[in-house]
């Protein structure tokens, strides 16, 4: 089993800056592909980026390329989501997840992911 802890979110203006953490437990995540999605009020959870089992390769929505990077730390078993220029509209809840064998070609589909963390707000102001 695999646990994952998000932090990071909070309240900032638009152009501004953040760094989401999903921190993983139980089991080394290295090898698993993980991602980000996001929901706002009122809307379903959408991909946002992530990174396949390998680590080789990053996928993003068009939403957010050039904004936000997907990284991690296999050191200290941690996902990371950079997010800068925010906008009013990337405003949601953001969870990671985590999928043993994710690829490029199933990290942005929710239904492949096995583990998801419980969520952390972004709000972005205008």
């Amino acid at each position: 089993q695999v646990q994952l802890v998000e932090s990071g979110g909070g309240l900032v203006q638009a152009g501004g800056s953040l760094r989401l953490s999903c921190a993983a437990s139980g089991r080394t995540v290295s090898n698993y592909a993980v991602g980000w999605f996001r929901q706002a009020p009122g809307k379903e959870r959408e991909f946002v980026a992530a990174m396949d089992w390998s680590g080789g390769t990053t996928v993003y929505a068009d939403s957010v390329k050039g904004r936000l990077t997907i990284s991690r730390d296999n050191a200290k078993n941690t996902v990371y989501l950079q997010m800068n220029s925010l906008k009013p509209e990337d405003t949601a809840v953001y969870y990671c997840a985590a999928d043993r064998y994710g690829t490029k070609y199933s990290v942005k589909r929710d239904y492949e992911y096995d583990y998801w963390g419980q969520g952390t707000q972004v709000t972005v102001s205008s």
